[in-house]
């Protein structure tokens, strides 16, 4: 068994999600010992496609007149396409079409979570679609104090600084307003927001938010992989706000680093990621700010033990020995839907996810 990991396109999506998707599915059939190449050739088995631009629908296309099986990475949906950038919401129905178009070229669909699976399935997709995390490497999230202590001294923050750090591209559904009015009503704290978007992408009350000027919040911008677990090392509280995801990679990393979570109440975490269990959830701005005020205060009881376990359950390895169990059921034709039948997936999903 080979597998082909096409590439195409993620070079303009690299510092996104999809991007460490990609980068979490290699590490995971290396793990695994699954053989794959990044380049085209006669001797793949399947092909394993994460992004929806033109390159890769032709991609799927050749891989069905050679007679190769196609995965189909389903990490969008309508829902998250909203509120993201300029004509977003106009262009979302639209975008729905083209996804469906996209994802039923593949023989199975994997999406990250059972919130996204249900939604794809709404969308009336007729393929077999399986639900399994983009997974975290908790090798390379490992938590260490003097990684901590780099990220302060580079942003000049003392050791009695309370910092709050957020990830995400500069958009809507992010938070980011909400992440600046926090800031905003606790100028006790520091808030740090890591990402970046093109603000000529973005609508004006986004752009407006990220320019707006407080002494304790922050926009370095882009980081790299290695930089952000400095960050989360050396934060307080990762602050979450995103209004809708198919799972939350950047999530995860902060459980992984045992650094408290708080995130907007969504129907994505629910099943896996209980409030007061391994998170603080919350709805509302006030909210928000009374949690953030206990967590960082030392009120609120520490969740990090729980939230680490829970990262755990969605390691590399876990996901690789899973990948590795689909594919050898596709190759061998176990994974055809049938008309009229639903086949339940559960041994492809991880306790309590």
């Amino acid at each position: 068994m080979k597998i082909w990991l096409y590439k195409g396109g993620l070079k303009l999506i690299r510092k996104s999600g999809i991007g460490k998707a990609w980068e979490h599915q290699k590490a995971a059939l290396e793990n695994a010992g699954v053989a794959h190449t990044e380049q085209f050739g006669f001797d793949y088995d399947i092909v394993q496609v994460n992004t929806i631009f033109p390159d890769s629908v032709f991609t799927a296309l050749l891989a069905k007149v050679m007679r190769k099986k196609v995965v189909y990475y389903a990490h969008s949906t309508m829902e998250d396409f909203k509120k993201s950038f300029r004509g977003s919401d106009f262009f979302a129905p639209f975008f729905k079409k083209w996804i469906c178009f996209c994802y039923s070229l593949g023989d199975v669909i994997i999406t990250p979570t059972e919130y996204s699976k249900e939604l794809l399935e709404g969308y009336g997709i007729k393929k077999e679609i399986m639900h399994l995390s983009n997974g975290i490497d908790l090798d390379f999230f490992n938590r260490d104090e003097k990684s901590g202590k780099c990220f302060r001294e580079k942003y000049r923050f003392g050791a009695d600084d309370k910092v709050i750090i957020s990830v995400g591209h500069y958009i809507e559904r992010k938070g980011i307003e909400d992440f600046v009015e926090l800031a905003g009503r606790l100028p006790e704290y520091q808030f740090i927001w890591f990402g970046d978007t093109n603000l000529k992408l973005v609508p004006e009350n986004i752009k407006r938010a990220v320019e707006t000027k407080l002494p304790n919040l922050h926009f370095p911008g882009y980081i790299s992989s290695e930089e952000l677990r400095q960050a989360y090392c050396g934060s307080d509280l990762f602050l979450f706000l995103s209004q809708e995801e198919t799972e939350g990679i950047v999530l995860l990393e902060a459980l992984a680093l045992k650094i408290p979570a708080l995130i907007r109440d969504i129907p994505v975490y629910e099943g896996w990621l209980e409030d007061r269990k391994q998170v603080y959830k919350g709805r509302k701005l006030e909210e928000f700010e009374q949690l953030a005020r206990g967590i960082l205060d030392g009120e609120a009881p520490s969740l990090t033990v729980q939230g680490y376990a829970k990262a755990g359950e969605r390691s590399i390895g876990k996901v690789g020995e899973t990948l590795r169990g689909i594919y050898w059921e596709l190759l061998e034709n176990k994974t055809e839907v049938q008309k009229g039948k639903e086949r339940s997936m559960s041994r492809y999903s991880y306790k309590n996810t």
